[in-house]
């Protein structure tokens, strides 16, 4: 995934707590002929002190502040822009992301599936000051494929996704800035009717401990989960294979380590670096084979609003 995206925007502040905003996003694939892909951008936007209301272009994403097994931060590049509904509530102690992302409208008649997720992401502060931050992350995805208006004879499907967790952060002074534990549970479940998925419902734990230093994170992660599927999550943590050349291979029980190592830094005005490196090892692979895996990722984002007009009243 190599490349660059374009976001240009026009907003109208027509009120104090509404926007209305329109644009274009252009994904460039390097390589690749042309534009990839082009999305119109429209959406309206109300903000009243902590609670915002979002209809159209989603702050999806990374925004929603979910996990990797529930929800892949590749979307920002493969699925970049989501379209419905959002209600945000956000202050000191609570955060609240409840969203309706139409991924697939269908027409009658219709030789597809409509597509529909839904999703609520939450998280409460326990205690927070400045020698400790305690939250409860919450977090849900409901998929539905399906409709009512196709021609085309396949089972609907419903798949539920959910997590739950402590957040735990100890500030610090020095080269370590803080210490971090997260730890989720994270559960599988498919409510649809008919029986097609190769596991009915699973879950399993989704452990991470590291530090904030000067000069970047690390953490270290292990990921411990049976017949775990996800319409949303990365593909390295399900039970079902994504790789093109075993979509039908399983394996219920999946084991990994992981040593994750990311830098953000703000390199000049508006101008953001995210680098991100992730070893990786599969427990379960037999002795003598088991062997390190990697990824990595960089972004450079650049973000900037400036005024174009002022109407005189």
């Amino acid at each position: 995934l190599f490349g660059a995206q374009l976001e240009p925007q026009l907003l109208y502040y027509a009120h104090p707590q509404l926007t209305v905003s329109a644009g274009v996003h252009l994904r460039k694939d390097f390589g690749g002929r042309g534009i990839y892909r082009t999305f119109p951008l429209f959406s309206v936007k109300y903000q009243k002190h902590n609670t915002t209301l979002i209809n159209g272009v989603l702050e999806g994403s990374i925004h929603h502040r979910m996990i990797e097994p529930v929800f892949d931060f590749e979307k920002r590049i493969t699925e970049p822009v989501e379209y419905g509904t959002q209600f945000i509530i956000e202050n000191k102690s609570f955060f609240l992301d409840a969203f309706i992302n139409w991924k697939r409208m269908i027409y009658k008649p219709s030789p597809d599936q409509e597509q529909i997720l839904g999703g609520a992401s939450a998280d409460l502060t326990v205690i927070k000051n400045s020698n400790l931050s305690l939250t409860m992350p919450l977090q849900l995805t409901v998929f539905h494929q399906g409709g009512q208006i196709d021609i085309i004879n396949e089972p609907l499907q419903t798949l539920v996704n959910s997590a739950i967790g402590l957040k735990l952060k100890v500030p610090l002074k020095g080269f370590v800035h803080a210490l971090r534990s997260e730890n989720y549970y994270v559960q599988y479940n498919d409510l649809s009717f008919s029986d097609d998925q190769a596991f009915s419902n699973g879950g399993g734990w989704f452990l991470n401990n590291g530090i904030d230093t000067r000069y970047g994170s690390l953490m270290g992660t292990y990921w411990d989960a049976n017949g775990f599927i996800s319409s949303q999550g990365m593909p390295i943590y399900q039970s079902v294979s994504q790789h093109i050349n075993y979509t039908e291979y399983t394996q219920a029980n999946r084991r990994l380590l992981m040593v994750r190592y990311s830098y953000q830094k703000k390199l000049v005005p508006n101008l953001y670096l995210d680098f991100r490196f992730e070893p990786i090892m599969d427990l379960n692979k037999p002795r003598g084979k088991k062997k390190i895996e990697f990824s990595n990722s960089s972004f450079l984002v650049y973000k900037q609003e400036f005024r174009l007009h002022k109407i005189k009243k």
